[in-house]
């Protein structure tokens, strides 16, 4: 009951402060110009949405680490290396994303960060990672339990963290093209994390880890009231990598990573499909979807892009639970 009491306590916490910090960030960021600018190649129903604030990120963000914050100084969430190493990645892809989005804003373009920088970054990133989580005795073991396999990677632990982060990151950045969709589908994987998180309980500060994600869960659900159809602000790739740092962190501190391609499962159908429309275009010259990623294929097939959120959005609450019953059963 007190788990219980302490979720609905953090999904609170978070919801309130994520209104109150988008009622006070977005005649801000207004202010500031800090708008889209909408790339031509995509459906031209788009163009409408050119304008609309972004860095939009920073209305779960900042609920999320001050809800943390207070919990903290109250009892209820205990620091320890694991929430550090989780509230590490958090920050610092939104760090990295902030400078992204600040400089698509500033050119009025949407490049911002080079590739190699953005992964010199990241590669910084998952080697702190590594040290704290190694220095504090993590397992650097990959297993699958329903197959019954282990593979002691040792050093190697350090590349499957890189890869993780990277392909986590990069698939959330891809699904948030249409209102709404990236921030529903990632509050669906917080909320399969937090539950596995309150089952990891051999794991140094499970609780506190399973009320990060419920925090986080209840301020993503702040942020869609002004995120959802028609969106009044994007959350930018300041939203998109926090959140994909901080479930790809979730999911190696849990040792729950393989469910990671289930429970995001939505994500990574995505990024496969920016993936073989790529290959197929540049090896055979022809086209798999009318485009990639796959939820531009379905609004050039004349879906509403509410129809399909809803769609997406069902199909990522299914995979987060048969996540979930994988990680705690299976």
């Amino acid at each position: 009951m007190l788990i219980l009491a302490k979720s609905i306590l953090g999904i609170t916490l978070g919801f309130i402060l994520a209104i109150i910090t988008g009622l006070i960030i977005l005649p801000f960021l207004r202010k500031m110009n800090a708008r889209q600018t909408v790339s031509r190649f995509i459906n031209p129903r788009h163009l409408k949405k050119e304008g609309t604030p972004t860095i939009g990120g920073l209305i779960f963000i900042i609920p999320t680490l001050i809800s943390v914050l207070v919990l903290s100084l109250r009892g209820s969430i205990v620091m320890n290396h694991n929430l550090v190493i989780v509230l590490f990645v958090f920050i610092s892809y939104a760090i990295l994303g902030f400078i992204d989005d600040y400089l698509k804003v500033k050119m009025h373009n949407n490049k911002g960060l080079s590739v190699i920088v953005k992964f010199i970054c990241q590669l910084v990133i998952a080697i702190v990672v590594y040290y704290i989580y190694v220095e504090n005795g993590g397992a650097t073991v990959l297993e699958i339990s329903l197959l019954g396999i282990k593979w002691n990677l040792g050093i190697f632990y350090a590349v499957f963290v890189l890869f993780l982060l990277v392909a986590t990151t990069n698939a959330v950045n891809i699904t948030d093209g249409l209102d709404g969709l990236c921030g529903s589908l990632s509050a669906m994987a917080f909320l399969a994390y937090g539950i596995i998180s309150y089952g990891s309980t051999w794991i140094v500060g499970y609780d506190s880890m399973a009320l990060f994600c419920f925090i986080l869960l209840g301020s993503i659900f702040g942020f869609l009231l002004f995120n959802t159809y028609p969106a009044r602000v994007f959350m930018g790739d300041t939203g998109s990598l926090a959140l994909g740092g901080a479930l790809a962190s979730v999911a190696i501190l849990t040792h729950h990573e393989i469910s990671l391609a289930l429970i995001g499962g939505v994500f990574v159908i995505e990024t496969l499909s920016s993936l073989i429309q790529i290959i197929a275009i540049r090896r055979f010259h022809k086209k798999v979807f009318l485009k990639a990623p796959l939820h531009h294929h379905f609004e050039e097939l004349g879906w509403s892009e509410t129809d399909i959120v809803k769609i997406f959005l069902v199909a990522g609450f299914l995979l987060a639970m048969f996540g979930v019953i994988y990680g705690v059963w299976l």
